[in-house]
């Protein structure tokens, strides 16, 4: 094998939008023969209403992506892992649906209803962890320069403001995340496209992964001594 990842691994990718997280998710899933579990921006009935009107369409648009975050997170279980996921679930409440409920874009009434389904959700059965989150990041100049190439009219329309504070938001839910182990790769030092920058990649998602299962074998034999 060209790589020591099981064949069973969940491997997230998180970071802030026109980050590159769909091209490293493809990128990463023909390379170890693993199926893509993708984000489906085009066919989201809310998203461009959103982008006009905020206030209006937040909390539509949060439980839009949560019901189909889910319906993948489902998916991937009962097909027993070997996914390489764009986006994760904890990105749509602990960033955007959080955002929008601190700057009032979202009533506090819509947010604790969000919130309790997405709780509601993570305790189910049908929710695997990550075995690894890889967290895409980068300056704010190289992410709203990907932004503009990638030409989605209501991206390029967003005022800076809103990229800016997501930017920042994402830099603080990362230093705080520990649902799973996070690998952190800068969107200027690699290239997906580039067959060796790959192979770095795939090494430290093997060496995360091997560390974190051996961890939580250890701790279950320990558990089981007790």
């Amino acid at each position: 094998m060209e790589h020591c990842i099981p064949s069973d691994a969940l491997i997230t990718i998180a970071g802030t939008v026109g980050v590159g997280k769909s091209t490293l998710t493809s990128a990463l899933a023909r390379r170890l023969g693993f199926r893509t579990s993708l984000e489906q921006v085009e066919q989201n009935p809310y998203l461009e209403k959103f982008y006009h009107d905020f206030e209006r369409w937040s909390f539509h648009l949060q439980i839009y992506f949560l019901a189909e975050r889910f319906k993948e997170q489902k998916a991937i279980h009962e097909a027993g892992g070997g996914f390489v996921q764009d986006r994760s679930i904890y990105e749509d409440t602990g960033i955007f649906a959080r955002m929008h409920a601190d700057q009032g874009t979202m009533t506090a009434t819509d947010y604790e209803t969000y919130t309790s389904l997405f709780e509601a959700m993570v305790m189910t059965p049908y929710f695997p962890h990550p075995d690894v989150l890889i967290y895409l990041e980068g300056s704010l100049p190289s992410i709203l320069s990907r932004i503009e190439a990638r030409g989605r009219e209501m991206e390029i329309q967003t005022d800076r403001a809103y990229w800016e504070r997501m930017h920042e938001r994402y830099a603080a839910w990362i230093s705080g995340f520990n649902a799973c182990p996070v690998l952190r790769l800068n969107i200027d030092e690699y290239d997906a496209n580039d067959p060796s920058s790959l192979d770095g990649i795939i090494a430290q998602i093997g060496h995360a992964i091997s560390a974190s299962r051996l961890a939580r074998e250890e701790a279950a034999a320990a558990a089981g001594r007790i």
